[in-house]
């Protein structure tokens, strides 16, 4: 009887999983297209290839490392290296501006 009741609160999630990785891919595509768009502006290109970069790791974090299964706390700790690549990112707009 306890292996039935464990058995039943499992949740499948192969659909969310299948779902996210045609998300992932369908990102990629458009990274792939975007250095080749030259009729943008090179600030707006590099913006977008390091926010669709930042949007995909928040994906892998969050549903493929089970993130959004944690308590707030660990959450807040995953988040703090974070704070580095948004430090990096403004460092690297910056130096393009100059």
């Amino acid at each position: 009887m306890e292996n039935k009741m464990a058995e039943g609160a499992h949740h499948s999630h192969k659909k969310l999983y299948i779902f996210i990785f045609f998300v992932l891919a369908f990102l990629t595509a458009v990274e792939l297209i975007i250095p080749g768009m030259t009729n943008i502006a090179k600030i707006y290109r590099d913006s977008a290839l390091i926010l669709l970069a930042f949007g995909k790791a928040f994906l892998v974090a969050y549903y493929f490392m089970h993130l959004n299964e944690e308590t707030k706390w660990t959450r807040f700790i995953a988040a703090i290296p974070i704070s580095a690549g948004v430090y990096a990112t403004v460092l690297i707009l910056e130096s393009m501006f100059r």
